[in-house]
């Protein structure tokens, strides 16, 4: 079986780019509380696709809060170094939790429309 749920915050605003197929796909990267060492923030990179990925990059920025349902997917390339690399993700739908909190306001962030267009996303 390979499923995970994680929740998390987006380090980073979310990069949608599209693939040779033409089909989109939007990167995120993940603050895990209690995932790293010492049970500190651990980081993990997401990929949504489809309209999924694009309602992700059209609504998400750096902050945001969102759970994530889907599968690791473990990859591997040779840099321009001719090194190999690799890396794991997860692919899955994203769930649209919270805003980040306005710089200016001391208010709670509003919950935001939960996975918009999570139908579409990829199969996992």
């Amino acid at each position: 079986m390979n499923s995970i749920q994680i929740t998390g915050r987006l380090t980073r605003d979310p990069e949608l780019r599209e693939l040779p197929s033409g089909k989109s796909v939007c990167e995120l990267r993940l603050a895990v509380d209690g995932m790293g060492r010492n049970n500190e923030a651990g980081y993990i990179d997401v990929a949504a696709y489809g309209p999924q990925g694009e309602a992700c990059a059209k609504v998400l920025s750096q902050g945001w809060l969102v759970g994530v349902e889907g599968r690791l997917e473990h990859r591997e390339w040779t840099n321009g170094d001719d090194q190999k690399r690799s890396a794991i993700s997860v692919v899955g739908r994203v769930e649209f939790l919270a805003a980040p909190k306005a710089k200016d306001s001391d208010s709670e962030p509003e919950p935001a429309m939960a996975g918009a267009g999570a139908s579409e996303s990829e199969p996992f």
